[in-house]
C-alpha cells in the first residue's frame, strides 16, 4: 500500500507542476487570459506542497521525482502538445524509471 501511495504522489506532484507551468506558460508566451496564469500558479503551489506527503526523505524524494517528471513531461508534450516521443525518448524514459525504483527501494 505504500508503494501504490508513493506512486500516486509522484503523479498528482508530477501533474501539478507540469499542467502549473503549462498555464503559466501558454499565458505569457500565448497571451492567454489572467485566470490561466493564475491557475498556473495555484498548481505550482500545490506541487510544492504534495511531495511532502512521501514518507521518504527530501533528497530521495525529489531525486526520484525527477525521473517521474521526466517521464510525465514526455507524455504530456505528446498528448497535449502532439508530440511524439521518438525511440530514444522512451528508451531514456525507461533508464530513468529504472532509476526512479532503484531510489525508492525500501532501506531497512
Amino acid at each position: 500500500m505504500v508503494i501504490l501511495k508513493s506512486i500516486f504522489f509522484f503523479l498528482i506532484a508530477g501533474l501539478c507542476e507540469i499542467a502549473g507551468g503549462y498555464l503559466v506558460w501558454i499565458w505569457l508566451k500565448n497571451d492567454k487570459p489572467l485566470w490561466c496564469g493564475m491557475a498556473g500558479m495555484l498548481l505550482l503551489v500545490l506541487y510544492g506542497f504534495i511531495p511532502t506527503l512521501q514518507t521518504s526523505g527530501f533528497g530521495r524524494v525529489y531525486a526520484a521525482y525527477g525521473g517521474v517528471f521526466i517521464i510525465l513531461s514526455l507524455l504530456w508534450g505528446w498528448k497535449v502538445d502532439g508530440i511524439a516521443p521518438d525511440k530514444l525518448d522512451v528508451l531514456g524514459a525507461l533508464i530513468c524509471l529504472v532509476g526512479v525504483t532503484v531510489i525508492m527501494l525500501p532501506r531497512k
